[in-house]
């Protein structure tokens, strides 16, 4: 019998656990193209990948009688048996390396991590073999491995359930690194990350299980080489990934409201970096503000800062503006975490110190971060 571990101190407490509502109405109800959940769509895909290749099979802790941590895998152990839908001990270390081990053996592995922090249980396997072994094998070993987990904050799960550490997987030669933001995203990234040959971390904000939205009829798999552009604007380019799209996007309907148009671009994709999309934006509004849940210090959007001082240092007219989370332990208490990360406010502040006051409203004046003039 697998023990549960739950992320938070009581089960079904917050919005981002299996319990209750936040589990899923049901494995019976199936989504049909249209409006949708993220965590539905996520297990749709899982579904799609077990029934069309029969080497496809997901492994972790809690993902069959319980359905999941998160809800994602509900129903599933019933549709494909325990052989496809395998309850792993609590020993993240074991069976990311059993999912690496199946991997190099022809299968198809899906290894769930309920979140990311611990996955740093595991980490001496993902970065010293999952993304080594090609290298070192002279191309004769391919490892591919997909691993999903939950990241990020915003559901009062305190420090150690809150962390963003995507950029730390994003540093790592041999990883691909992906932040589905979107349904369609969740729906159809699994998919390509699978025939990839190489090992795939997939991270699935924590927020974003309970958002709904469109599912086209006709979308397909997604191209894992390309950020999107969620939103076009001309005055400044907006770039974020995973839970905080949503954010970047209100931020800019508030800019749109005080005369600035603002591009939202999505990642998608965060090893490796797509500079071409993004370059591209920012050749165009010559202004640029990342949004990044992790720290600061260190940070993706550090990296991403330098990319555009190197590459497009003459069609800025600012500097790169970065919103991060405050470099501290993730607070429990929800005021005190809604300051601590980046809020449309913030990005809003960023946007318009990037296109200063003269740009800020057709009238020129200033405006604070709520978009009134001041």
């Amino acid at each position: 019998m697998t023990t549960t571990r739950t992320p938070g101190p009581t089960p079904g407490k917050h919005a981002g656990t299996a319990s209750g509502a936040a589990r899923g109405a049901g494995p019976a109800v199936r989504p049909a193209e249209g409006r949708t959940t993220y965590r539905e769509a996520m297990r749709e895909a899982l579904r799609e990948a077990l029934r069309t290749d029969e080497r496809v099979f997901l492994m972790g802790e809690d993902v069959g009688r319980y359905g999941g941590c998160f809800g994602v895998s509900l129903g599933l152990l019933e549709e494909f048996g325990p052989e496809r839908i395998r309850d792993a001990p609590l020993s993240e270390s074991a069976f990311v390396g059993a999912g690496i081990g199946a991997a190099l053996a022809g299968m198809r592995p899906v290894v769930e991590i309920m979140t990311v922090n611990f996955s740093l249980l595991a980490l001496d396997q993902i970065l010293n073999n999952a993304a080594t072994l090609l290298h070192m094998s002279g191309g004769q070993l391919p490892v591919p491995v997909v691993i999903r987990m939950t990241t990020g904050a915003g559901r009062q799960l305190a420090a150690q359930h809150s962390h963003s550490l995507e950029g730390w997987y994003a540093h790592i030669p041999g990883l691909r690194v992906l932040a589905p933001a979107t349904v369609a995203d969740a729906r159809h990234m699994l998919a390509p990350a699978l025939a990839d040959p190489d090992p795939v971390i997939i991270f699935e904000h924590g927020v974003l299980y309970n958002t709904s939205g469109d599912l086209p009829a006709d979308a397909g798999p997604v191209d894992l080489d390309h950020a999107a552009i969620r939103r076009p604007g001309t005055d400044v380019t907006l770039i974020t990934y995973g839970g905080s799209l949503p954010k970047a996007l209100a931020a800019a309907d508030e800019l749109a409201s005080g005369g600035v148009s603002a591009e939202v671009v999505d990642l998608r994709t965060l090893r490796p970096l797509d500079d071409a999309t993004v370059g591209g934006s920012v050749a165009r509004t010559h202004r640029a503000v990342i949004v990044d849940e992790g720290w600061r210090t260190g940070s993706l959007a550090a990296e991403i800062s330098a990319r555009l001082t190197e590459q497009h240092f003459y069609d800025l007219d600012a500097p790169v503006e970065r919103v991060c989370s405050a470099e501290v332990p993730m607070p429990y208490a929800h005021r005190m975490e809604e300051a601590a990360l980046p809020q449309p406010a913030g990005i809003v502040a960023a946007a318009l110190r990037a296109i200063g006051p003269a740009a800020a409203g057709a009238d020129g004046a200033g405006r604070d971060v709520t978009g009134r003039a001041g």
